[in-house]
């Protein structure tokens, strides 16, 4: 009995002993991630020649001077058209040498000496999206997962966005299962962007393991257009009970800025992206940013709807005759409360305290676009224009 129980001890011992270095091996556990606030290029440049290193390197800075950084922007993102059209003897991506001369990593070192995050593009497929050069795409990560990956830590990157073209009809959980591992591999925290365009209902597995990654796009692309926006508004906020913190859904980057949409429809994009607690993605050329534009990227409070560590998407609690009311439970105990008219019409909106999941009280109520308070019971009335979002905070007294 004594052998047996000293056996059993020593077995003990060592297991725990095991384990100990195993936990002290692996990677730390970050807390959940926040929808990503950041930068991309696409949008405004796509791969016209003004896209290379001067470009992001200037949108870095603007990041800094335009007090972007300070209102939680964070990642500089570049998107496709980067790449050399082959890999290198060795079989790693390469820079395009027109594009970026300095390198990969010189631009990410030259982002993270300003306290940002750099991210990358690729695409689970053979090739990336745009068939440039005799219809084919640049290099794709479809069989190169854990070199790809490891060039991206080698290089600095924090952020991947991989895309779906040219996959050659294999399987999308394996594609981006293999990438998912390869990038945890690196030990390095990459953020894990899946641009699948919802095909496969990646909201069903994409933020579980043995995937697990930080967001997947529920939508095809967006454009600069009210019309696009609003599809996707539609395909996105039926989505709330798949988001969970650190796993979002994403309904695709901001067009704020780049002139296809008023004011007043840019205001409601980047309203509803908040209140669906999606990512935060610049679109637009910061360089040449209008005020208007930019005072809608910077409103803080909105933002803080967005990122609020609760980690819940809205829950749309109406939709009848073009009038969409979204709430957002917040962790200090308030409520976000998103009113949008998708009507080409003005509309006045009255929503009673009961709607929005408010027992019977004294509320303050916030409106983060006129920064404005009003005391009451929680009901809400509103005149809306065409196209128009109020956004609420609303705190129990």
């Amino acid at each position: 009995m004594k052998g047996f129980l000293a056996c059993t001890l020593r077995t003990t011992a060592s297991w725990l002993l095991v384990s100990a270095v195993a936990v002290a091996a692996a990677p730390a556990m970050a807390a959940a991630t926040p929808p990503q606030m950041g930068f991309n290029n696409w949008n405004s440049t796509h791969c016209r020649d003004e896209f290379d290193e001067g470009m992001i390197r200037g949108i870095a800075d603007k990041f800094i001077s335009l007090g972007l950084k300070d209102a939680g922007y964070r990642f500089v993102n570049i998107d496709d058209c980067w790449a050399s059209w082959q890999r290198g003897k060795d079989g790693k991506l390469q820079a395009n040498p027109k594009r970026f001369p300095s390198g990969i990593k010189a631009l990410a070192d030259y982002i993270h000496q300003r306290g940002l995050k750099f991210g990358l593009y690729s695409s689970a497929g053979t090739s990336t999206c745009e068939p440039l050069k005799e219809n084919r795409g640049f290099p794709g990560g479809l069989g190169h997962e854990k070199q790809d990956a490891a060039t991206y830590a080698s290089w600095g990157v924090d952020y991947l966005k991989y895309d779906n073209c040219n996959n050659q009809k294999i399987d999308a959980h394996k594609r981006y299962t293999d990438m998912a591992e390869a990038l945890r591999s690196t030990g390095r925290p990459i953020f894990y962007s899946m641009c699948e365009w919802g095909e496969n209902k990646p909201w069903l597995w994409a933020g579980k393991p043995p995937v697990d990654a930080q967001s997947w796009r529920t939508t095809g692309d967006i454009t600069d257009t009210y019309a696009s926006m609003l599809k996707i508004f539609k395909e996105n906020v039926v989505l709330d009970s798949y988001a969970t913190p650190g796993h979002w859904n994403d309904p695709d980057m901001l067009e704020v800025g780049n002139g296809g949409m008023t004011d007043v429809e840019y205001r409601s994009h980047f309203s509803l992206w908040s209140i669906m607690a999606a990512p935060l993605l610049i679109g637009t050329d910061l360089r040449t940013i209008k005020p208007d534009a930019l005072q809608i990227l910077l409103n803080k409070e909105v933002i803080a709807v967005d990122q609020d560590p609760l980690g819940k998407q809205g829950h749309q609690v109406r939709d009848a005759d073009g009038i969409h009311v979204i709430v957002k439970p917040l962790k200090d105990g308030s409520r976000a409360v998103a009113v949008f008219n998708e009507t080409d019409a003005s509309h006045d909106v009255a929503i009673n305290a009961a709607e929005i999941g408010l027992k019977a009280g004294q509320y303050n109520v916030r409106d983060l676009w006129q920064h404005s308070d009003a005391k009451g019971d929680g009901s809400l009335k509103v005149s809306l224009p065409a196209h128009a979002t109020v956004v609420y905070r609303i705190v129990k007294l």
